[in-house]
């Protein structure tokens, strides 16, 4: 009996720790119809639009994670599909984050309407739900593995998803954002990594460190004095945070940029995918 309240205790421990225990979607063992492609939905009476990335040999039986990829504003799905050039201030497909992934992520590039995130009425919000509800219906899911990354408006809509579903969404990666989505709620813990340049033209740094202070105080990290960037980036791991919700930012020198650099090499793909990959299921 001893033995059995132990392992109870440890499994509401791990529960209350983490948000969301694993589990696999309903899509795990079906025979998928969803392929590497354009889908359409109706949401709220409005046609969406989002584009998926299976990963290669994809195994019906094999739980994947989800990663959202929110576009900036005048951006589109298809160009997080097809990237952009990094050199004109545009993001890697998908930001970068496929070739690190090893085939162990399934990869969604949502829509927005009029090329942005207004959320009114929070429907960008509903079309998350909508997108998560019919991939999970039909592909292999580790539902405790769903992430959420953009640049500018793509990050103010991943902050507004942590804010919203903090029970939905493992972690996100706010590239440059904004607070332009909203944020319902928002007073749960969420796994947060943001980066922000601070000769930043278009979203001041100073938005990025209130975005970044929420999930500080939501996930009870303690505060720190943040060191000014050289000629790199500096990378501030929070300390004391609950555990399995930490904090990391990431400042640069640079300006309104997805694909900043330290020694030529582009590395937000790299800091997002090494903070997202630390989560395994539970």
């Amino acid at each position: 009996m001893a033995r059995q309240n132990f392992l109870v205790a440890v499994a509401l421990l791990l529960l209350t720790s983490v948000g969301v225990m694993a589990e696999k979607s309903a899509g795990c063992g079906k025979s998928p119809t969803i392929k590497s492609q354009q889908y359409n939905i109706q949401v709220n009476g409005k046609s969406r639009q989002y584009i998926v990335r299976l990963p290669t040999n994809y195994n019906q039986n094999t739980a994947y994670k989800l990663i959202f990829t929110w576009h900036q504003l005048g951006g589109s799905a298809a160009k997080i599909r097809d990237g952009e050039d990094p050199n004109r201030g545009g993001a890697l497909s998908y930001y970068g984050l496929p070739p690190l992934s090893n085939n162990s992520a399934i990869f969604v590039a949502p829509q927005g309407l009029n090329n942005g995130w207004g959320n009114q009425g929070g429907e960008d919000l509903t079309f998350f739900d909508s997108m998560v509800k019919t991939i999970e219906a039909d592909l292999c899911v580790e539902t405790s593995q769903r992430f959420s990354t953009g640049f500018s408006y793509g990050g103010a809509m991943s902050y507004a998803v942590a804010c919203a579903r903090p029970k939905m969404i493992r972690a996100i990666a706010v590239l440059s954002g904004g607070v332009l989505s909203g944020c319902q709620g928002g007073n749960d813990p969420v796994a947060y990594y943001g980066q922000h340049g601070t000769a930043d033209s278009v979203l001041n740094v100073s938005g990025g460190r209130q975005m970044r202070d929420r999930f500080v105080k939501n996930n009870g990290c303690t505060a720190v004095s943040e060191p000014q960037p050289g000629q790199t980036s500096v990378k501030v791991e929070y300390k004391n945070c609950k555990a399995g919700y930490p904090v990391t930012w990431v400042v640069h020198k640079g300006d309104h940029n997805p694909s900043q650099t330290d020694n030529g090499q582009i590395f937000a793909p790299k800091n997002s995918w090494d903070f997202f990959s630390q989560f395994q299921p539970q």
